[in-house]
């Protein structure tokens, strides 16, 4: 080479271009929780927004004469703040368990539901359950039927280790109420 500045050289090879680039840090996972009707989002990332979707199984569309309500919130959030990159979706489901399932029906007009409100989250095959009776029974079943795992709740919570890979479907028993979860 004959160009000024570059002649000097022997050998030119082309890098990557790694060498002082800037890491970049992510977000904190957020941790969903739910308590006297308002669900809670934290980030331990300091000065974060929590970005939240939040659907219902109960909004749809269709024709016929009935239709099951489930009561049901599928809670998707993420953290986000300048600088940053956004974390990972933290996922759970808001339901509420029937207390005394012989109780409901409607009344002058009102329906007459006694209800615990639960929240389930999956991390890793580990199936977190809040807001269960003390006591209650917790097992957790793979979409074929057969059983993954089951607790026993203590200070209204329990947790269930499955063998379930992410990506599959659970079925969370919660006493006599059954709520399908996606595993994370």
């Amino acid at each position: 080479m004959s160009t000024e500045g570059w002649r000097d050289f022997v050998f030119i090879e082309e890098g990557t271009g790694g060498g002082g680039a800037p890491t970049s840090q992510q977000c904190e996972n957020p941790i969903i929780s739910y308590q006297q009707g308002k669900l809670t989002f934290v980030c331990a990332t300091e000065g974060a927004t929590c970005q939240y979707s939040i659907t219902d199984t109960d909004i749809k569309a269709g024709s016929g004469n009935e239709v099951q309500l489930t009561a049901t919130y599928n809670i998707s959030v993420y953290a986000m703040k300048s600088g940053y990159d956004n974390s990972d979706v933290a996922t759970a489901t808001l339901c509420w368990i029937d207390q005394q399932p012989q109780t409901e029906g409607i009344t002058n007009g009102v329906a007459n539901i006694r209800a615990n409100a639960v929240l389930i989250q999956s991390e890793g095959g580990i199936i977190k359950v809040q807001g269960c009776d003390e006591g209650e029974q917790v097992s957790v079943y793979s979409i074929n039927g057969s059983q993954a795992g089951s607790s026993v709740s203590q200070n209204g919570a329990a947790s269930v280790n499955t063998n379930l890979q992410t990506g599959s479907i659970a079925i969370v028993k919660i006493g006599e109420k059954s709520v399908k979860v996606v595993v994370k």
